[in-house]
Formats: C-alpha cells, structure tokens, sequence
C-alpha cells in the first residue's frame, strides 16, 4: 500500500511550488483578507488514524460544507418529507442562480446550491428560534469532530449578511413561491451564521468519519443516510462543476467559498483539503488538484 504520509507531504510541496493559486471569494469581503498562499490536507482512515500536511491547524471558514451536516440534520428531523420542498437533480447553473429557481417555481434543484441550502435551513430552524437552531447545528458539527473548538466567526456572519444582496432575493422568491416556513430574515440569518462556521483541516477530516460508514468510525446518522449523502456530495456537490469534480476526483465531495473540500471514500476514509483560491466553478483550485493527485496515486475511486 502506499505511503500515505509521505504522500501528503510530496502534494503539500507540490501545491507550493506552482504558484497560480486562484481567486479568494472578494464578494464576502471579510474571506478576501485571507491569504491565498494557504494549503493543508488531513486524512482520516477507517481505522481511526489521521494523517495530515500543510497548514492543517489552521481555522478556516468552512461556508458551504456545511450543508452537508445541515442537510444529516434536516433529514433526522423531517425525514424523506423534505424532498417535497427541494429536489436531488444537479444544478448546471451557478450556485447562486435566481434565474433556475424561478423557472422551477421555487422549488430548489438541489440541496447544496444557494436556494436549496436555505430551504433546508429554514426545515431545521422550523419551531424554534435561531439560536436553538444555531446551536444544535454547532453541537453536531462539534460531536462529529471530537472537539468542543468549533466556532461561528461573527465577523463573516455580518459581512455575508451585509453583501448577500443575492441570498436576500432567493429567500424573498422562496418565500413568493411558500416553501418558507419562517420569515426570510430568520432564516437566513441562521444561514449566513452556520456558513460562518470555522475549523481547521483536521477538525473537518475528523468531522466528516461519520459519512465513511466503517466500523470503527463514528456513527451518528443511519447508513442508508450516508449513501444518500454521499450520493448528493457526488452528484451536486461541487455545483455546475460536479461533473468535472467526479471526472477528476472520481469520490463524493462538497465544496465551500472559503477554499475547503470535505471530500469522503466510502469504507476507506474521510479527506480535508483548505486552499482559499478558487477556480472558475467558485471551487478550491489546489485542493481539486490535490485530491485528483491523491486519489489517483492511492487509487481510490467510487467507480
């Protein structure tokens, strides 16, 4: 078998020294302070060790990865009820997309694009007030890591509320359309807080074990769960990129604008990769190189 260890620090060194590496989100003015030479990878196996290069101590914010642990709770709570509010399809347009969301009459093409992320954010919060919502969010996140060092960044918080003109349009055409079940502003406000989440390369690796589905590992949803889960991460996971993320990668992941990847080999292991410079798809530009290098050198592939 090879190396992982070893492995991990040839692609730390490698993303180093190629210097293009992409854009940083400047629309969410508080993640286009962050520097963009940043890299870190951390591995979890199915036996429990982890594995790690880079700067993987270092808390980044995590923004759309955590529609992966949203979505684990809406379903716990609503069950298969909640694809009567949103569908599985992948997107093809643009994370953000006003356009498809109105062609479709509200209801989002999936649970990871902008629209879709805030109908199930709306499920979760349903009946309680944000900061209950908030918190179960933070404490899932926090058991599935093994860490109580799991933050919200208010700063990011207030920034994406500040300049998330685009976020404020898809909850009002939602909300046009009835499928919110709360007021637009309470809902995105939980959204703009739980995007806002930071933690570090390995907190993420460690938080993702649950969606490995190996014995040693966390469980915290059912298994059909996982596969579902994994599923959607493969299909619409990287937005009108996922295709290109499967070609390459070839494994479920799941992007967010602050350069992170929660990317998971079923029965094998959970993988985090952090490079704030994003590609044209709005993904981690070294991180998608990475994790293409990395599956292949390991061999690890869904198909």
């Amino acid at each position: 078998m090879p190396d992982l260890a070893q492995i991990l620090n040839r692609l730390d060194r490698e993303m180093r020294a190629d210097g293009d590496w992409g854009e940083v989100a400047a629309y969410i003015p508080e993640l286009a302070r962050v520097p963009k030479d940043r890299f870190a990878i951390a591995v979890v196996t199915a036996d429990g060790s982890l594995y790690r290069a880079g700067d993987a101590d270092e808390p980044f914010s995590v923004q759309s990865i955590t529609k992966v642990f949203t979505l684990a709770i809406a379903l716990g709570r609503s069950g298969d009820q909640l694809w009567h509010r949103v569908g599985r399809e992948p997107s093809g347009r643009a994370f953000n997309s006003i356009v498809q969301l109105e062609q479709e009459n509200g209801r989002p093409r999936n649970p990871f694009i902008n629209a879709g992320a805030i109908v199930v954010t709306d499920e979760v919060l349903s009946g309680r007030e944000p900061r209950e919502a908030l918190a179960e969010i933070v404490q899932f996140l926090k058991t599935a890591c093994g860490s109580d060092d799991v933050y919200i960044n208010n700063a990011v918080a207030a920034s994406e509320t500040a300049h998330g003109h685009r976020n404020f349009a898809l909850a009002h055409f939602l909300a046009s359309f009835d499928n919110l079940l709360n007021p637009p502003d309470l809902t995105l406000g939980t959204y703009f807080h739980h995007c806002a989440l930071e933690m570090s390369t390995v907190q993420l690796a460690r938080a993702g074990r649950f969606l490995v589905n190996a014995p040693d590992l966390p469980r915290l949803i059912s298994a059909t769960r996982v596969r579902r889960l994994n599923a959607l991460m493969m299909t619409c996971g990287h937005y009108d990129g996922s295709g290109d993320f499967a070609y390459r990668v070839g494994i479920p992941g799941k992007s967010g604008v602050g350069g992170g990847i929660l990317a998971i080999v079923p029965n094998v292991a959970s993988i985090a990769v952090w490079s704030p410079g994003l590609n044209r798809y709005g993904n981690s530009a070294k991180g998608t190189e990475a994790l293409a290098r990395l599956t292949r050198l390991m061999d690890w592939s869904v198909f």
